[in-house]
């Protein structure tokens, strides 16, 4: 009988580890904070904002934060996120000091978080298959348009429905950035969908089949974001991106690079 409860305790304490084994392992995702005197920034993917080619790294602000490090003497340390909801979080809950994304000042995205000076300004634009097929705001009434998750496009179209007297239904895609849903429309899997005009212009000048011809929103400031209790670096970067803006040959020619004259 001995025997037998020694047998059955070892049958039970194999198939409670083989319970376990089984479990699928979620690996704890890394932290961005880096400490010290660095600043940690969640940058967006995106062609305005920051974009891979082979080993080239680019992008107007990660060029531009490039700057404002040097002219800081503040080590800063890149964090790319795909979507702009995993940036939004990472912000609230501190885990990065700065979020670079395509996120407008406006005032409501005011009452979340702290902006800096604007940066550029930028607007937003309905992207749509060549020959258009949507020549104003009006035409979107009944239709589907897709936006990014946390995007305040989200709020402008349903202001825009209510305007227009119809319903525009709009799609809050989380799993995917700007450029993606844009990307999308080119390859007919969606077939309307709002982005920021940089990164709208950026694919119309290589793919043809695009328009992004109707305007959403009027301009819009772009600025970097950061945690309402971030006051003193948010000021901090003010005085560091004026003292770049000081020479205007170096700005201009970054602007130039990535918007054109």
């Amino acid at each position: 009988m001995l025997l037998y409860v020694v047998l059955l305790a070892v049958v039970v304490a194999c198939m409670v580890a083989l319970g376990r084994c089984d479990r699928p392992v979620t690996p704890s995702a890394p932290a961005m904070s880096s400490g010290g005197d660095t600043i940690d920034v969640a940058i967006e993917y995106s062609p305005a904002t920051y974009y891979t080619y082979a080993d080239t790294l680019g992008g107007y602000d990660y060029d531009l934060l490039r700057l404002v490090s040097r002219e800081a003497g503040r080590p800063m340390k890149f964090h790319p996120i795909v979507t702009l909801q995993k940036g939004l979080d990472a912000l609230s809950s501190g885990d990065c000091d700065v979020l670079v994304a395509q996120f407008p000042v406006t005032a409501k995205n005011r009452e979340r978080f702290l902006f800096t000076d604007p940066v550029y300004i930028d607007r937003q634009v309905l992207v749509q298959r060549a020959p258009a097929q949507v020549r104003s705001q009006l035409d979107l009434a009944g239709d589907t348009v897709y936006v990014v998750k946390g995007s305040p496009m989200v709020e402008r179209l349903e202001s825009l429905s209510r305007e227009i007297g119809d319903t525009i239904h709009v799609v809050a895609d989380d799993a995917r950035n700007a450029e993606q849903l844009a990307l999308m429309v080119a390859a007919g899997n969606i077939r309307l969908a709002v982005v920021n005009k940089s990164i709208a212009s950026s694919l119309a000048r290589r793919m043809t089949d695009i328009d992004i011809s109707v305007d959403v929103s009027m301009s819009q400031f772009q600025a970097w974001a950061l945690h309402k209790r971030n006051t003193a670096l948010r000021d901090s970067l003010n005085v560091w991106l004026a003292r770049v803006n000081r020479h205007p040959r170096v700005r201009d020619k970054l602007q130039a690079r990535y918007f054109g004259n």
